[in-house]
């Protein structure tokens, strides 16, 4: 049993890979992470989507055959070397395998990728489960040397995660003849280069598109249905088949270039023909543009999965027939709703607490990763999120844009450790340069935390969990032009010298950086310490341990009490000693000193140096 991920891993290991590049980002993540587990080639996580498909063309010219893996989002950030090196190619094959996020599970957008392979002049392939993405790795390596071009396997959340049955084989000796070829005329990329590897690009989708027409990835099913044919690929050929067991289907799994002769013989033995694809309306409209009748998103929605409880009642509606009610396999409404939130005891907690005590004071520029959940209840704490690095991009923007009602208001940029390095350095470095005046927070967790706990140069450690150099943040950050006094390293869980370190630089106009250096609770450097307990009696159901937004503070009685002339809610609390780490944040919320520790600390102990 293998997921998409997996098997693509398992794959990429059997078709001689070389060498593996990679930025976590979920769904994708778990590719490189499985690639470490195989011997005899090289797996390296890198700061960022650009560079990890820099590293990969690298390996890729110099004859290896290797990957670069990376979630929808992070195809934008890798479109620089993407769109350039579709005109020199490639000798040893390279395959791009991004996961698009297909109903937004954890991403700021549903971008479809399958676009970039128009946009660059490369091929695109679409497995529909773990087998298939087993098979169209190891196809779109032997395409991509066979036409020497990178070529996308565009995965989805479905495939990415589902296991299925999948037939392995062995390991092909890694390439061990040729080498670099000295060509300056294909590899140095200047406009006379270029100009003359336009047309090469140009025969090669020539080619590429005979190479569809014939592909055995594009398969007719007949079926005894002709009402409705239907074209499609990836996850949504297993819902058509799921929906409509007697329809005939054109499943496409070399969807780029598209086999529109194929396709136009198909149409000409359905009455109607359907083009079924997630998300955008991409395949539909060249299908129009070719002369081919056809609809989509005209019945379909142009997000989320295409699941049976779509397709179902969209083409009975298109047929004119009664429109049938299908009975969910689970009723959401019957789950309890749960919000997201952060782990019980994570550092950020106090980072967010304080922010939410300045909230008047302050802008807040967010940025991707877990603390993104700082927006949420009970903190609200950040007014901005679009992309990696932006926060300190746009505090710079925020600041230099601000207008009167504004004047007084600090800016505040909040950015994660891999964040960080993935893309705010260059955000900090403009935001010295052109003397912006913000206050940033890099929340130093010592991880990719919100991936499931990956390493990168910030870490010590590599892809192996091998030790690694490891980056100085205060020396980088003022390399980058801060000034040493306006540089804070701090522990977050002591929330007054937190708060009044905040206070006192976002008072200075202008750069500083206050690190917070705290571990991730969900790896191995943390250090969990005897929980904490509230005593009944003591507990005046002020309700601030509340605000810490801590998992593990559970409300256990609520209580409306008249207090000068106004009603008050009271909410009296428990601490769920199960899971509290013993961080110690609740305390210093605590007025009446209700909460103590379930067994006193030890000197010596870290966690005594943190709270005395």
């Amino acid at each position: 049993m293998m997921s998409g991920n997996e098997a693509v891993a398992r794959a990429a290991w059997e078709s001689g890979l070389a060498l593996a590049s990679a930025y976590p980002g979920t769904p994708s993540t778990e590719i490189l992470e499985e690639l470490t587990q195989y011997p005899d080639l090289n797996a390296q996580w890198a700061v960022n989507e650009k560079v990890a498909l820099e590293v990969a063309i690298g390996a890729a010219v110099a004859g290896s055959r290797s990957l670069a893996a990376m979630k929808q989002v992070g195809v934008n950030v890798a479109a620089d070397p993407l769109m350039s090196q579709s005109l020199a190619g490639v000798v040893g094959g390279l395959v791009l395998v991004v996961a698009d996020d297909v109903g937004l599970s954890s991403s700021q957008n549903e971008q479809d990728t399958r676009f970039w392979g128009r946009f660059a002049h490369i091929p695109v392939m679409e497995p529909a489960d773990a087998q298939e993405a087993f098979e169209m790795t190891k196809a779109a390596f032997d395409l991509s040397e066979k036409f020497e071009t990178i070529v996308i396997l565009r995965l989805t959340t479905r495939v990415c995660h589902v296991k299925s049955l999948v037939t392995v084989g062995e390991r092909r000796p890694p390439n061990s003849e040729g080498g670099f070829t000295y060509d300056p005329n294909r590899w140095v990329l200047v406009p006379s280069t270029a100009k003359r590897r336009l047309p090469l690009q140009a025969e090669r989708e020539k080619a590429l598109k005979a190479e569809s027409e014939s592909s055995p990835l594009n398969v007719v099913e007949q079926g005894s249905d002709k009402r409705v044919g239907f074209v499609t690929s990836g996850p949504g050929y297993l819902h058509v088949k799921e929906s409509f067991p007697d329809a005939p289907v054109l499943k496409l799994g070399l969807s780029h270039p598209a086999p529109f002769e194929i396709i136009r013989a198909f149409a000409g033995t359905v009455e109607r023909l359907v083009v079924v694809e997630e998300t955008e309306k991409l395949l539909e409209t060249e299908l129009k543009a070719e002369g081919i009748g056809c609809t989509g998103k005209d019945i379909l929605p142009s997000n989320g999965e295409l699941a049976p409880e779509i397709l179902i009642p969209a083409i009975a509606k298109f047929l004119g027939e009664p429109v049938p009610v299908r009975k969910l396999a689970h009723d959401s409404s019957l789950v309890f709703p749960r919000p997201p939130t952060m782990c019980v005891g994570c550092p950020h907690l106090g980072v967010y607490y304080t922010l939410s005590k300045l909230r008047r004071q302050v802008t807040i520029s967010g940025d991707i990763g877990c603390y993104t959940l700082g927006a949420l209840h009970p903190w609200k704490a950040l007014d901005t999120t679009t992309c990696m690095g932006a926060s300190l991009t746009m505090a710079l923007g925020l600041d230099k844009g601000r207008l009167p009602k504004d004047a007084d208001k600090s800016v505040v940029a909040v950015i994660g450790d891999s964040t960080f390095l993935h893309m705010g350095i260059q955000g900090l470095l403009n935001l010295v340069y052109n003397k912006g005046n913000a206050t940033v927070l890099i929340l130093d967790n010592q991880t990719v935390g919100m991936t499931g706990g990956q390493d990168h140069p910030g870490t010590g450690k590599d892809a192996y969990g091998m030790p690694a150099p490891k980056v100085d943040f205060i020396k980088l950050i003022e390399a980058l032009g801060v000034k040493p006094e306006r540089i804070h390293k701090i522990n977050p869980y002591m929330m007054p010298v937190l708060f009044k370190t905040l206070k006192d630089e976002m008072a200075i106009p202008e750069v500083s950086v206050i690190i917070t250096d705290q571990p991730c609770v969900l790896i191995e450097d943390h250090q969990r310490f005897a929980p904490y307990t509230v005593i009944e009696e003591a507990c005046t159901g002020c309700g601030n341990c509340l605000k810490t937004g801590c998992p593990a503070i559970l409300v256990r009685k609520r209580e409306t009490v008249a207090k000068n002339g106004k009603d008050q809610e009271l909410a009296f609390v428990d601490i769920d000693i199960s899971g509290c780490t013993g961080c110690g944040l609740c305390t210093e919320t605590c007025g009446p000193d209700a909460i103590k520790r379930m067994m006193p600390p030890t000197k010596t102990s870290k966690e005594a140096q943190a709270h005395g």
